[in-house]
């Protein structure tokens, strides 16, 4: 299996606001340069190349030292739903009045099943 890194436009880019590298993700998450790579692949983590060298995520998708409770699977359901990764990135990241915030300020707060409900309507 191949690492997965997505390609983001720059409104995307932007709207994520800051990245850690992958060294940075497996440093802060106490894991090895291997391991973070296995979080990409199976899509615990989404990546993306941002001006060349290594695959970078957003800082929001960790909480101290872990991955943020409930993220792996609103991602898995968004790619379930047929959004490539660049998508799902943008829809984590975009602002939704109703929730308030972005879906992924949402699951930082701990209302994870919410965006997932939100998330599994998408499909349909």
């Amino acid at each position: 299996m191949t690492l997965s890194v997505a390609q983001i436009d720059r409104e995307t880019d932007e709207l994520v606001g800051e990245w850690l590298t992958l060294t940075e993700v497996a440093r802060r998450l106490d894991l090895s340069i291997g391991r973070a790579k296995q979080l990409l692949k199976d899509h615990k983590l989404i990546g993306v190349r941002r001006g060349g060298g290594e695959p970078q995520v957003p800082a929001a998708f960790l909480a101290g030292d872990d991955v943020a409770k409930g993220l792996p699977g609103t991602i898995t359901v968004l790619l379930d739903a047929g959004y490539d990764e660049a998508e799902a990135l943008r829809w984590l990241f975009t602002p939704d009045d109703t929730l308030p915030g972005s879906p992924v300020d949402a699951i930082r707060a701990g209302r994870h099943t919410e965006v997932k409900r939100r998330a599994q309507t998408l499909a349909f």
